[in-house]
């Protein structure tokens, strides 16, 4: 089940940008974190898929989601400009980004390579 992030829970599970310059994962397994707004229309086809995702996944990989409108800051942080935005946190190395809404595959593909997940 994908997890809803604010800004202290964020500084807890994936990175604290408050006390690290560098990139520190804080998580114990790879996580997703989705970039999006209730208004957007693409956010609301890709989540659907994200929910089956973390269903699938359960164990390996954390989703969550982080609403940009409530959590302005985080978005900030991450130098959000277009939604949805989707970060990929592997365990070790550092993190990439996505933007758009990515078919259930691609998301797949990207575990498989970033996130060392199969």
């Amino acid at each position: 089940m994908t997890e809803y992030l604010t800004k202290e829970t964020f500084l807890e599970k994936v990175f604290n940008f408050e006390k690290n310059k560098e990139w520190k994962f804080e998580g114990e397994i790879p996580c997703v974190i989705d970039f999006y707004a209730d208004w957007c229309g693409p956010c609301k086809m890709v989540a659907p898929v994200l929910e089956e995702l973390s269903n699938e996944y359960e164990g390996k990989l954390n989703i969550y989601k982080v609403d940009t409108e409530a959590q302005q800051e985080l978005a900030g942080a991450f130098g959000i400009r277009s939604i949805p935005s989707i970060l990929f946190c592997p365990k070790d190395g550092e993190p990439q980004m996505a933007q758009g809404a990515l078919p259930k595959h691609q998301l797949e593909q990207i575990f498989k390579d970033v996130l060392k997940i199969a």
